[in-house]
């Protein structure tokens, strides 16, 4: 299982963070290590400052796949969730000025929560609402709507490169509104209006 991920899919996001709006999707990945074990609490790790959410809308692909057309694409999903990508911004930051890879700053262990499964065909995937509370206050808000690659573009673009196998994962990228976690911050998703999942900072 390979979880592989968006970067600036939102075009909010990507301002907020000084980048250029892409015109075609920024991929990279994580190990299966970074998924924390459900019931955990996420860690801070003692080598960031400056560790920030990122919500985000999560598919499990359900089946083999390469080279997949737009009009096959949503057969090789059924499932999805709202997950969080913890990045570890400082070290990001130093690592890209260097034009080092920044896998160290976002595929490092328990830095990819995931909420319950939810079934695709109970949803309108291309109108969710979804949005994340740290302590309370709404910190993000996203609709899929505003994704600049649908996930169904998404799937075409990534099976060019990789063979989609049953059980990988996709993050579909973030809306504006990353910041730092702090320790007792207790960060909780909401799937259109609804309570999903939280998760306790340590």
């Amino acid at each position: 299982m390979k979880i592989i991920c968006i970067g600036r899919n939102y075009a909010d996001h990507a301002r907020e963070l000084a980048n250029q709006i892409p015109t075609e999707p920024v991929i990279f990945m994580k190990p299966d290590s970074a998924i924390l074990p459900k019931g955990n609490a996420f860690f801070i790790p003692d080598f960031s400052q400056n560790v920030q959410h990122e919500l985000e809308i999560v598919i499990r692909i359900d089946r083999l796949g390469k080279h997949i057309e737009e009009r096959f694409a949503h057969r090789y999903y059924s499932e999805f969730t709202l997950g969080l990508d913890f990045t570890a911004r400082d070290l990001q930051s130093e690592l890209k000025s260097k034009g080092l890879p920044w896998e160290k700053a976002k595929a490092f262990d328990g830095s990819a929560f995931l909420g319950p499964w939810k079934k695709v065909k109970d949803f309108n995937l291309s109108q969710l609402n979804f949005s994340l509370y740290r302590n309370g206050e709404m910190v993000q808000e996203g609709k899929s709507s505003d994704m600049l690659f649908s996930i169904d573009k998404l799937i075409v673009e990534v099976s060019k490169y990789f063979t989609l196998k049953i059980g990988d994962l996709i993050f579909t990228g973030t809306p504006a509104g990353v910041a730092a976690v702090q320790p007792n911050d207790n960060l909780e998703l909401f799937l259109e209006e609804q309570s999903l999942a939280s998760l306790r900072v340590k």
